[in-house]
């Protein structure tokens, strides 16, 4: 299983020969597994992490008890990564997943919630040209003109593209490449832009796990 938790420091810059070369740093690991789930038992077979440490205060009583039963201190971040039956074994609770399972050169897909950028219309949310810049065109210039037929069919089909919410929704980017991995800092430097704002979570897993 080639997963790991992360939180997104910021982009920089690294040099690979004379070529600049634009990264995403992430603070990934170190990653604790919590608990195995079995498909007796669950349903599926997956492996559950923990990433990031909590003050004990700041759990409530079930959630302390939840780590407690599985003999591992309470994590900030909870993720579940689907593994098959026979991988399953080689996990157990407490296990500790570092970077070092990534080595540079290899592709990864990251997976995290984009910016939220709130409420927009259809030009920055889709593209849309607008309308007339001039010639008497009053307050149409962002507008996104007709939005149906006349009597038949009397409404406004779905999935028709209009102002709304924009943002804020899981997207994953595939096939981006490590260059480095930093072991004794806990770092991951993955080429080019990755989703979220700095200091949000996100998932990397390798292109074949």
């Amino acid at each position: 299983m080639k997963a790991i938790l992360g939180k997104k420091l910021g982009m920089t810059q690294v040099f690979e020969g004379d070529e600049v070369v634009p990264v995403t740093v992430l603070k990934a690991g170190p990653c604790v597994v919590v608990r195995k789930k079995e498909e007796e038992k669950d349903g599926y077979t997956a492996v559950q992490i923990g990433f990031g440490e909590v003050k004990e205060r700041k759990l409530t009583k079930p959630q302390l008890g939840y780590f407690k039963k599985y003999g591992v201190d309470p994590k900030r971040y909870l993720c579940e990564i689907r593994v098959g039956r026979e991988d399953l074994s080689s996990y157990n609770s407490g296990d500790e997943i570092r970077v070092n399972v990534f080595k540079k050169g290899e592709l990864v897909r990251v997976s995290g919630v984009s910016k939220g950028k709130g409420f927009a219309g259809v030009m920055k949310r889709y593209g849309f040209g607008g309308g007339p810049a001039s010639h008497g065109a009053g307050q149409w210039h962002r507008r996104p003109g007709s939005i149906g037929a006349s009597s038949d069919p009397s409404r406004v089909f779905k999935g028709k593209k209009m102002p709304g919410r924009m943002g804020k929704d899981k997207v994953t980017v595939r096939n981006l490449k490590v260059v480095d991995v930093v072991e004794e800092d806990d770092l991951l430097l993955i080429k080019g832009a990755i989703p979220g704002k700095n200091g949000s979570i996100v998932l990397v897993k390798g292109e074949g796990s």
